[in-house]
């Protein structure tokens, strides 16, 4: 199934292979808003930026932006603090600041470009004034390769305050794309660059084939009169009215779901059933009008055998209700115990027969999962995910072993689930829902009663290789 297929169309039709290369800027066109200011408050945040070096960023930025100093003197003006910090502490940084907050921020469209790119083979690099603390993140988790960006001069591991010059902005862009086009053999007359800033004209005159992204007011009137296909993308940044009216739409669906639910369990008098009908409709209610296409491969494989232990590679707070609008009736599921805390879902869920556990407290929450067992041997299929919370970024974390022992102990398979593209509509810790199409593949039945606890590590990687293939992750 592929997304994003109108974007990048061009790319799958053009000439492939390594000679042709893909440059990224960073700020505006990889990810909306801008890496030095999350980086910065990340620093603030962990007690290491004094009032001197705020100062100095301050009028540093501030003659930058009046024109009174160039880049590099707004660089030098604003790291000579560094002198003498150990260079590990902005890497350090620089991943907390990805994972908190630049991961969310990715455009979906900007890494379906990248990915496109890399499946034609092509050379993919971020050229970005940005420092690699702020970038190298963003590129392992994109899978690029090559970062072309400012860098600080550094002598057995510590920072001397300084930068190597040129830097890469403007000019500077262009000369680390030519060191690059000659390192590797690229042919940058069949070469494409991304970028939002006017500022990046002369390596947008140097490609073949300038990509103006989100372009700035200067840039969108020379892609007009030089004929540059333009891109805006709007899946991340300021959400618009129709975004805000969707979340409040897809909170709110859960009154009527749970009406539902309770007029089907009075006229059956089953308690199950209210429940059932309660999930079928809030997952499928919810997930409609938060607009998401989903999506489903290997449909047929979600009936095909019952009870069942469902898994699924959790990244957002919408995957519940993803899999409560594929599992549709007879389940339960493993919750963090925080969400019996809620207020206004913990009761239902409670109520639900959903299991709650205590992290914190590795022996009590095996414990806790006891009921769960019961459940699968009495007829309910479990719905849980094997990485225990949610992760950032599109990147799969170790699988834990709860899933795999309760299916053995109850003697049930393992129907896997694979998501792909969640965290285009709903990423960890976002408030609001964006409209996304979302790809779930179902995986056939895995029979677990031939298992040993021996061989409990060797099915489990096998089954975490299927998800890694699926979502072409190393």
């Amino acid at each position: 199934m592929a997304l994003h297929t109108r974007l990048t169309k061009e790319i799958r039709n053009g000439p492939s292979g390594s000679k042709v290369g893909a440059f990224f800027d960073l700020d505006q066109t990889l990810l909306a808003g801008f890496s030095a200011t999350s980086f910065l408050r990340e620093r603030i945040a962990a007690g290491g930026v004094s009032s001197r070096e705020l100062a100095a960023t301050f009028y540093g930025a501030l003659a930058f932006g009046l024109g009174r100093t160039g880049f590099s003197g707004f660089m030098v003006a604003t790291t000579a603090a560094y002198r003498g910090l150990e260079e590990r502490v902005l890497e350090e940084i620089g991943e907390e600041t990805f994972v908190k907050h630049l991961a969310r921020q990715v455009y979906p469209e900007s890494r379906a470009l990248v990915e496109a790119h890399q499946a034609a083979g092509h050379t993919v690099a971020i050229v970005s004034a940005a420092t690699r603390y702020q970038a190298e993140p963003m590129a392992r988790d994109l899978g690029i390769e090559h970062v072309l960006c400012t860098r600080l001069e550094v002598e057995d591991g510590v920072f001397t305050g300084g930068i190597v010059r040129p830097t890469c902005y403007g000019e500077g862009k262009l000369i680390a794309a030519r060191e690059l086009a000659e390192r590797e053999g690229l042919d940058l007359a069949q070469s494409y660059f991304y970028t939002d800033s006017a500022d990046d004209l002369p390596l947008l005159e140097e490609v073949g084939r300038p990509r103006p992204t989100n372009p700035d007011r200067r840039l969108a009137q020379i892609a007009k009169e030089r004929l540059w296909p333009v891109r805006r993308f709007t899946s991340r940044g300021r959400p618009s009215v129709g975004d805000l009216i969707r979340t409040g739409l897809t909170y709110a669906s859960v009154a009527p779901s749970f009406w539902a639910g309770a007029a089907a369990g009075l006229t059956t008098g089953s308690l199950r059933e209210a429940i059932n009908v309660s999930g079928a409709i809030w997952g499928d209610l919810a997930i409609s009008l938060a607009g998401i296409d989903l999506r489903v491969e290997g449909e047929a494989n979600l009936w095909a055998e019952r009870p069942a232990v469902f898994i699924f590679n959790h990244q957002s707070a919408l995957d519940p209700l993803l899999m409560l609008k594929l599992v549709r009736r007879d389940l339960t599921a493993v919750g963090k115990i925080e969400l019996r805390r809620n207020p206004v879902f913990g009761p239902l869920f409670a109520a639900a027969g959903i299991v709650f556990v205590d992290r914190s407290d590795p022996k009590a929450a095996i414990e806790a999962l006891a009921p769960a067992v019961q459940a699968l041997k009495q007829g309910r299929s479990l719905v849980i995910a094997p990485e225990g919370t949610r992760s950032p970024t599109q990147r799969l974390g170790r699988f834990k072993k709860g899933a795999f022992h309760m299916a053995m102990q109850a003697g049930v398979p393992i129907v896997p689930v694979v998501f792909r593209n969640v965290l285009d509509a709903f990423p960890k810790d976002a408030a609001i829902v964006r409209p996304a199409t979302i790809e779930a593949v179902v995986l056939p039945p895995i029979p677990t009663r031939d298992w040993t606890v021996e061989g409990l590590d060797f099915e489990i990687g096998k089954i975490r290789n299927r998800y890694l293939e699926i979502l072409r992750q190393d």
